[in-house]
């Protein structure tokens, strides 16, 4: 739009014009239409009215196509979506009750993870820690007389190839034997479970996909629990504060009983020689060797005693500690590899929606 043109002489608009459609030409607009008008006269203002009104009117009718497009692409989507067949235009459906939002839920990954460690033998290991425990205490604070007998006892963590220091972790892989069917199976039916309870709700195709992403990775999560079960610190190798304190104490009582039978030894022979003995002290009226030995015997026998209760609670918190960095552990392998892919196909599922809503707002439908 030239506007002003009543300051130009009459003989002068049409050079105007046409100086002005070369510099546009040079812009790349060769079909512009050039209208000169004035405001103070008139000139030209109906001739624009009406153009502007034609390129109203075409945009309009664009759109008004636009828009009928965006619906029935709608209306496609959300039928393929629900995987229902389209319902004639003269049906009036009802409306229908409002469905469950697809979810991963805290109960549902908990059992998730219960039967992943189920399949993945954690409660074999754990009770592989416990008896470890058991064996090491025994080992450091049983009676010294027979406490080298458990070294005989294999390490029940060192035949799963757990709990050792010269190796990396990270690369570490367990001894137990590769998962069975009847494991395989329940790690299939519990990712399966998983699957079909948080895909509840979702329409079919999508509960199809959820599926699919939730057994992405079937054939690499067997590795993973137990890539994650040798990788998890179990704390195996530390040791209790009391294994000293009851350790010296059997020494103690070891040499205590040591003495007294030597002693009575000593007596044994100087009077099988005949030979004069030096009176033997006596406490409370029974003789100082025999109480040694007596003594200590005792003492190494209820210290072997009291250091087996020990060692079963402290046997069954080391359980209960590993049981949880293990959960912990198959329960990381279960998000990587299971709640992470079917939480990505839910977004999915959720930016679908909500594309679909707002074309829907787009349309007035």
């Amino acid at each position: 739009v030239l506007n002003q043109v009543d300051r130009l002489q009459e003989r002068e608009v049409e050079p105007v014009v046409k100086s002005l459609r070369g510099l546009l030409a040079q812009d790349g607009l060769v079909d512009a239409e050039v209208h000169p008008v004035s405001a103070v006269t008139g000139t030209g203002i109906d001739v624009l009215r009406g153009k502007i009104q034609q390129v109203a009117a075409r945009r309009e009718a664009a759109t008004q196509r636009l828009m009928a497009d965006v619906g029935r692409a709608v209306k496609q989507l959300e039928t393929t979506s629900n995987g229902e067949e389209p319902a004639p235009a003269s049906t009036k459906q009802k409306p229908s009750a409002k469905k469950p939002t697809p979810s991963v839920g805290k109960n549902e990954r908990q059992q998730l993870v219960d039967q992943l460690a189920g399949a993945a033998r954690v409660e074999a290991v754990v009770d592989a820690v416990a008896r470890s425990y058991r064996r090491r205490a025994r080992a450091q604070t049983g009676w010294p007389v027979t406490r080298w007998l458990g070294k005989f006892r294999p390490d029940p963590l060192r035949r799963l190839n757990l709990g050792r220091d010269d190796v990396n972790p990270e690369l570490n892989r367990t001894s137990m034997p590769e998962p069975g069917a009847a494991e395989r199976a329940k790690a299939d039916s519990a990712v399966r479970a998983f699957a079909d309870s948080a895909s509840e709700g979702a329409p079919e195709p999508w509960k199809a996909s959820i599926r699919r992403a939730s057994r992405a990775s079937q054939e690499e999560l067997p590795d993973a629990l137990d890539q994650a079960i040798a990788g998890t610190d179990l704390r195996a190798n530390r040791k209790s504060w009391w294994w000293p304190v009851i350790g010296v104490v059997q020494w103690l009582a070891l040499a205590a009983a040591v003495v007294g039978a030597g002693w009575l030894g000593f007596i044994a022979i100087m009077g099988y020689l005949q030979l004069p003995v030096l009176e033997t002290p006596r406490v409370e009226g029974f003789p100082l060797p025999t109480l040694l030995l007596l003594g200590g015997v005792l003492l190494g026998i209820l210290l072997a005693i009291m250091s087996g209760f020990f060692a079963r609670l402290g046997a069954r918190s080391r359980a209960k500690n590993a049981r949880r960095r293990l959960r912990a552990a198959v329960g990381a392998a279960a998000d990587k590899h299971v709640v992470e892919p079917v939480q990505a196909e839910i977004d999915r599922l959720g930016q679908f929606n909500a594309a679909l809503a707002r074309a829907k707002g787009a349309k007035g439908v």
